[in-house]
């Protein structure tokens, strides 16, 4: 019972930030594909919160995984994982509703630099908790680009 009240826990932290996140930047993210250039790359609207709840929820599995273990470095992963994803609610404050895009796109090379960071001491920590983030670091990457583009573009 235990275990599953850890679970639980970590995918309300994980998905809440998530949904909340999406719920303050609803309005300018619909608007954004009316008012800038994007590329011919950059998915339909509906697909970008299929793909958030997915890696959020993976997000919480990997650090629930990560917090039951007896691992050396689970602090400092844990630590990580907290701190991006504040990073990662932060960064569509800047790119949807500050429209910073350059700001946006060092600040997603940051959030990039830390998931690499986290995925590293997870699988120190439990070796799928670590495989569990890389679906979540190739959508960054992706992200990265898309935000790249718009910065040329616009």
């Amino acid at each position: 019972m235990i275990k599953l009240k850890n679970y639980i826990i970590s995918l309300i932290i994980s998905i809440g930030i998530g949904q909340i996140s999406g719920f303050l930047t609803k309005n300018a993210s619909k608007n954004f594909s009316s008012n800038f250039n994007q590329s011919a790359l950059t998915p339909p609207d509906w697909v970008f919160p299929v793909v958030w709840v997915i890696l959020f929820f993976l997000m919480g599995i990997s650090a629930t995984l990560v917090y039951e273990s007896h691992c050396k470095y689970k602090k400092y992963g844990l630590l990580i994982y907290g701190v991006q994803l504040a990073f990662n609610f932060l960064w569509s404050m800047l790119f949807f509703l500050g429209e910073q895009f350059v700001l946006s796109f060092g600040w997603l090379t940051i959030l990039i630099l830390m998931v690499v960071g986290m995925i590293l001491l997870f699988y120190k920590c439990n070796k799928i908790a670590g495989y569990l983030q890389i679906p979540y670091l190739v959508w960054l990457c992706f992200a990265m680009y898309l935000n790249y583009i718009v910065v040329i573009l616009n």
